[in-house]
Parts: structure tokens; C-alpha cells; sequence
């Protein structure tokens, strides 16, 4: 690390323009290509993909995504002529879009007109799933029908193709106050020196413009949802300034000790550099441990954010060097240059309120271990009864269309008609069809159901299908009921002494499939993860209880975050502030984002601590004072490093997107319990109770691992009070 330092510090230039050089290039290229990102929740072999499969090969015009047009008559009603004629002339005009294969009116098709006449949808069926349909595409869906518009006639769109290709327009304005916010944090916690503020920030922006450049082209080889790249922009602002900060921190301290510039430099790489080469490792082996999910709808969103956090730290480790190259001593404050250049060096000791809790914590190590536990698992408690599961259009952004067609369906028909199942079947035959039909017959009747439509053959009569309307919305416990009592009971007796294999399919049905899945594989990936992260500590600090009580406080942190997502989201706690529409369960796929980033996050927090607590523990064996002077030379820049990550996460919850608004509040939650909860209090506690133990590793152990120091190497060269800062350096 010293070397790799020293060359980017004397050829800060090269350094420099190769960023830029780079950052351009790839940039350019991005816009050139475009991004293609896709929603795809589909799983192989799962009910609903039979069912798409089966619609694919004998239904056409029904495998691609369908989309609702619904029109309110806010006077008179929709079969008054002059509606009705704009309205026909709307659905004709949607007719000739080159993607769309049919349009359904409501004034053909009478289980699409409400009671009243004043709500109707008609069905638009395109030639693509709705992930694979481009934004131009459903901009143009959007702004053909809604050009029909009147001020008594309302026209809102919904469906899966336009929510995808919707941009509400908040989200960068949610990523720039997360800017706003980190920078000024850093302000502070680099006693109100502008230049140092600003230095993280550029080398986070750098790496996350070239990544995300990267993430835009990726798309066209692999499968990366919109969320991707705005996931990964959240993980880099947050590991990237944090890196930076540490690395900066540790070349400020080392400069006010007397050491030169260039020395100073590679004493900062090797010592937090290299505490940020493991926890950048770290971060990236829980963020690709989501392919042992083997769910091919993550693999795009881990190799995004990996990929963001490999350049973020590689920006880190080399740019950064080169950037303090060029600003030599001006990154102390004019006022510590001239006490550097009359008082000499300062002192090393540690002072101040980070001293004073350091020894604090020593005291009473017992009860505070009790007291931080106990606030942990309070909190965590409700993700005993969190559900998962896939959120529906009502909770979109209010101003929204899909938001405003999911609100006009659910008044003039009921919340089931957001998210209808549908049946399908393979036929062999007139008794099948007579069978599919007694089904349908026979579910009308059931409580929870709002509306059957009629069995329609495929021309070929090789299949069949049905429509059916649930009661309640999309995300409601109860649709879930019916889905489990038609899969469970209803289609298994229809299904007796017949060749009929029906299959449920449809949006909901799918996103079930989908939580199903990754509920169940959600075990393995944690076991995985944990696993490598303790077998990467034991190796790093050479001890086996202090990478037992990482992975155990990150679980505990992780689940407390856990319990306030679910207290927010499905307790509906959160609701008004949060302009929530309604309560509901949580994304499924969030609780293995918030597992795999909020790990490898808490592992930085451990790393940058306990480094230090065994550069001490290496040069005295004295637990006790290591723990205290480590805790003592790291709590202020933890802090500060703390803060950026919950004012950049919570800044995300301004997106006005649910699952985006999900995961700002279980990051931020996480990583302000593990700042400020964990490594504050709990951890530093439980390694004075546990002493000299902390470091123990048994020997035979010890031959097997590999050595991977956090220890300087001895630097080269003579260390120098500085010059002035007119020499440049």
C-alpha cells in the first residue's frame, strides 16, 4: 500500500487525467448505447411461469403485458355521445401504436363498465412482457391517451409497462440533497475546513459517475432492474465518502504529528487504506453472495453495486492519494499550519469527549452491554411478524398516473380489479372445457371473489383461460388467502379425474411466486455470507471472538432495522409522514438488499474500529487500553462517517417511490443503530469484559489461515515536519 501511494502521489497527473480520461470515455459510450433496464420478477418453474408459457404459445395476444386505460366521466356518464365518441376515438388511435395487438373497449365488453356508467377501463395488449417495453414506448402509450383528456372526461393508464417506464423526476433531486447533506457533515467533522469537505466527495462522484456509466451499458448483456443503479449510487455515495473520510482523517492526523506530505500519505494508505481494501472486500462479498439466491432478477442488482463499490474504493486507494498530492498541507486549516510551523508537531494522544466515553465505556461494560442489547431486540421484535410480498400501484407517487388509474378502478369496481388472477389451462378435449368452466362456475361463489369472467378457448382449442377479479387489492392479506385456497383446494378438486392442469398467473400471482421463492432461499444466502465475513475477520485480526461478535451485532442491527421497516411500512407507523397510501407488506427482495449492503456496511464500522484496537493491541498486549485508545483515535470519524450514511440514505425516502422509501428507512435505521448503538457502546463493552480472550486465535488454526495485515508497513523514508505552505507540498 506505501508503494502503491508513494508512485500516485508523485504521479498525481497521471493519476488524475487517467480518471478523467476514463470517466469521459465511458460516459460517452453510455449515452451512446442507452440503458435497457428491466422489471422481470418471473421465476422458472413456478405456477405462474407455466401459466405465461402457456398464454405464449396458445394466446398470443395475451403473453405480453396488458394495460388498463381508465376513463372517468366526471359529468354525465361514459355513454354520452359526445364521451363516448372521444373516448372511441382514443382507443382507435391506441389501436394503431406498433406495439399494441388488441384493444378491449368498455363499451364491447360490459364487465369492464362500472354500475353507474361513469368508470370504464379498456384493456391494451402489447406485444412484450412489461419489462421488456421501453419508456419511449409507454411515454408514448401516456401521452397519446391522455391527449384525449378533458376537463370532464379523466384518463389515467396502469399496468405494469407503464409504472416501469414512469419517471416521477424526484429521485436525482433525492441523490443531490444527499450530496448537500454528506458535504455538510464533512465540513465539520474536518473542523470546518472546506477543502477536506470537498475531497471524498470528488473521489465518490468520480467512481459513481464511471460506474453507473458502466451499469447503463451492462444492460444491454444483463438483466438489471431501475432500481439498480439508484441502489448503487446510495451504496457509493455512503461507502465511497466514508473511505475517503477515513483516509483523509488518518493523512490530517498524521501531518499534525510532523510527518511530510508524501510520508504522510503512504502512512494514511497503509493503515486506513488498507482497513478500506478489506472492508470494501467485505461489502462486495455480501453484495455478490445474492447469487447464491440463484434468482436471476439479483444477479444484475449485486454485480451493479459490487461493481460501484470496487471503483469507489479503487478511487479511494488511488485517486484520492493523487488529490492530496496536488493540495499538499493546504488540507489543514491556515490556523493548524502556523501552530504546526511554530509549536512543532502535536501530540498523539487522544483528548477530547471520544477520550472521556472511551474510558467511560470501560466502567461499566456489564450493564451497558444489557441496556444496548435489550434497545436491539425491542426494536427488532415486529420482524416477527413481518410479511413479505410485492407492493401495488396504490402505493405509487400520489401525482402518478397508475397511482391516479389504480385509485379510479378501485372506486368504480373494487381493489380486485388492480391485480387479477389469471387461469389457464391446456385442453384435451370438450370435457375439459366443460371442467374449466364448472371451476369457474363454481369460484364465483367464493367469498373472497369479485368477478369470474367467461372461459374463452383459443382458436386452435388446445387451451383455455378465465379471468378472476379478487375483492381486495393486490397486496392484501386476503388476496393472498384466495391465492393459496385456488392453488390449495378449488383447482386440485376440478383438477380430479380430468387432464386439466390448471395454472394461476398474472401480476400478483407472479410476485407471489417470486416471495415465495426468495422467502425460502433467504437462509442459505445469510449463512453464506456470514460465513465468509467471519472466516475474512478471523483472518484479518487473527482472533475468533471478535469476528463472532461482528456477525452476531450485525445480525442483531440488521434485524432491528428490520423491525423498524415493519413497524413503518406494514404497521403503517410511518404512513403520514411518509405520504403512504396505505400499509402493506414489504418488498420482498428489500430484506436481501437491506442484508447484503447493511452487512458489508457494519463490517466497515468493525474493520475502521477494531484495526485500530489491534494496531494498539499488537504494539502493548494490553487489551484494555487497546480497546480504549482505539475506540478513543476512531469514535469521531465513525460518527461523522455514520452521519453521512444516514443523511445520504434517509434523503432517498424524498424519492416518493415505496421500495425505494424502504430501503432509506432500513438503512438509515441500520446504520444509525450500529453507529451509534453497536460500535459505540456494545462492542467496545463486550471486548473489555472479555480481555486478553479477544485476540486469542489457537495455534493450529493459525497456520491455516492466510495473513492479511491491517498493520503499517514500516515506511520509507525520513519522517519531516513539514514545510510551508509555499513550497507546495
Amino acid at each position: 500500500m506505501a508503494r502503491m501511494a508513494r508512485w500516485c502521489f508523485r504521479k498525481r497527473w497521471t493519476v488524475l487525467l487517467s480518471w478523467v480520461v476514463v470517466l469521459l470515455v465511458v460516459g460517452g459510450a453510455s449515452q451512446a448505447l442507452k440503458a435497457t433496464y428491466s422489471n422481470d420478477y418471473n421465476l422458472p418453474k413456478t405456477d405462474s411461469s407455466e401459466a405465461l408459457a402457456i398464454l405464449k404459445q396458445s394466446y398470443p395476444s395475451r403473453a405480453g403485458d396488458t394495460e388498463e386505460v381508465v376513463m372517468e366521466a366526471r359529468t354525465g356518464t361514459l355513454l354520452s355521445p359526445g364521451t363516448r365518441a372521444r373516448a372511441d376515438a382514443m382507443l382507435a388511435k391506441l389501436s394503431g401504436d406498433p406495439h399494441v395487438v388488441k384493444v378491449t373497449s368498455p363499451y364491447v365488453a360490459p364487465t369492464q363498465m362500472a354500475r353507474n356508467d361513469k368508470i370504464g377501463f379498456a384493456t391494451v395488449n402489447l406485444n412484450q412482457e412489461g419489462q421488456n417495453v421501453s419508456k419511449a414506448t409507454s411515454d408514448s402509450l401516456i401521452s397519446t391517451a391522455k391527449s384525449f383528456a378533458t376537463p370532464t372526461l379523466d384518463i389515467q393508464l396502469g399496468g405494469a409497462a407503464i409504472e416501469n417506464g414512469e419517471a416521477s423526476g424526484t429521485q436525482s433531486s433525492s441523490e443531490g440533497l444527499g450530496v448537500l447533506f454528506a458535504l455538510v457533515i464533512l465540513f465539520f467533522a474536518f473542523r470546518r475546513s472546506v477543502l477536506c469537505a470537498v475531497l471524498p466527495l470528488i473521489s465518490a462522484l468520480m467512481a459513481i459517475g464511471i460506474g453507473t456509466s458502466v451499469i447503463a451499458m451492462l444492460t444491454h448483456a444483463i438483466s438489471i432492474p431501475e432500481f439498480g443503479p439508484i441502489l448503487a449510487v446510495l451504496v457509493a455515495l455512503g461507502v465511497g465518502i466514508d473511505y475517503a473520510l477515513f483516509i483523509v482523517t488518518r493523512h490530517r492526523n498524521s501531518l499534525l504529528q510532523g510527518a511530510s506530505v508524501e510520508d504522510s500519505v503512504a502512512l494514511a494508505l497503509d493503515t486506513s487504506g488498507r482497513a478500506v481494501f478489506v472492508a470494501g472486500i467485505t461489502v462486495c462479498i455480501a453484495l455478490l453472495g445474492m447469487f447464491a439466491l440463484q434468482v436471476a432478477f439479483l444477479y444484475g442488482v449485486a454485480l451493479s453495486a459490487a461493481l460501484v463499490v470496487v471503483l469507489t474504493m479503487t478511487a479511494s486507494l488511488t485517486l484520492l492519494p493523487a488529490l492530496l498530492g496536488f493540495f499538499g498541507l493546504k488540507v489543514l486549516r491556515p490556523s493548524e499550519r502556523r501552530n504546526l510551523a511554530q509549536d512543532g508537531p502535536a501530540s498523539d494522544e487522544p483528548t477530547g469527549s471520544w477520550a472521556r466515553w472511551a474510558h467511560f465505556i470501560s466502567g461499566p461494560s456489564g450493564w451497558l452491554s444489557v441496556v444496548a442489547i435489550g434497545v436491539m431486540v425491542v426494536l427488532a421484535l415486529p420482524v416477527l411478524s413481518m410479511r413479505l410480498g410485492l407492493s401495488d400501484a396504490g402505493n405509487d407517487p400520489p401525482q402518478d398516473t397508475t397511482r391516479l388509474a389504480y385509485e379510479l378502478l378501485a372506486k368504480g369496481f373494487g381493489p380486485g380489479f388492480n391485480g387479477p388472477f389469471t387461469l389457464v389451462s391446456r385442453v384435451d378435449g370438450p370435457s375439459d372445457v366443460a371442467h374449466f368452466q364448472m371451476l369457474l362456475d363454481e369460484l364465483r361463489s367464493d367469498p373472497g371473489v369479485a368477478t369470474v369472467g367467461p372461459a374463452i378457448p383459443n382458436p386452435q382449442g388446445t387451451a383455455i383461460i378465465g379471468i378472476l377479479y379478487p375483492k381486495t387489492a393486490p397486496q392484501d392479506v386476503a388476496t393472498v388467502q384466495l391465492l393459496d385456497r385456488l392453488r390449495q383446494t378449488d383447482i386440485p378438486r376440478a383438477e380430479a379425474g380430468t387432464t386439466l392442469q390448471v395454472h394461476v398467473g398474472g401480476v400478483t400471482a407472479g410476485g407471489q411466486d417470486f416471495s415465495h421463492i426468495l422467502s425460502q432461499k433467504l437462509p442459505l444466502f445469510v449463512g453464506i455470507v456470514v460465513v465468509l465475513a467471519f472466516l475474512l475477520l478471523a483472518t484479518v485480526f487473527r482472533s475468533l471472538l471478535i469476528p463472532l461478535i461482528a456477525s452476531i451485532m450485525n445480525l442483531l442491527s440488521i434485524g432491528a432495522a428490520l423491525g423498524v421497516m415493519t413497524a413503518t411500512f406494514q404497521y403503517g407507523w410511518g404512513k403520514a409522514p411518509l405520504n403512504l397510501a396505505k400499509d402493506g407488506p414489504i418488498d420482498v427482495f428489500v430484506p436481501v438488499l437491506l442484508f447484503a449492503v447493511l452487512f458489508g456496511l457494519s463490517m466497515d464500522y468493525e474493520v475502521f474500529l477494531v484495526s485500530r484496537m489491534h494496531e494498539e493491541w499488537v504494539k502493548t498486549k494490553d487489551s484494555a487500553f487497546a480497546v480504549e485508545r482505539g475506540q478513543a483515535q476512531t469514535g469521531r470519524v465513525i460518527t461523522a462517517a455514520a452521519l453521512i450514511m444516514i443523511f445520504v440514505f434517509g434523503s432517498f425516502v424524498f424519492g416518493g417511490t415505496r421500495v425505494i422509501d424502504e430501503v432509506g428507512i432500513g438503512f438509515a435505521s441500520a446504520v444509525l443503530l450500529d453507529a451509534f448503538v453497536i460500535r459505540t457502546v456494545l462492542v467496545p463493552a463486550l471486548m473489555h469484559l472479555f480481555g486478553r480472550a479477544n485476540w486469542w486465535l489457537p495455534s493450529w488454526l493459525d497456520r491455516i489461515l492466510p495473513h492479511l495485515n491491517v498493520e503499517p508497513a514500516p515506511i520509507t523514508g525520513s519522517a519531516q515536519v513539514p514545510q510551508p505552505v509555499a513550497s507546495g507540498r
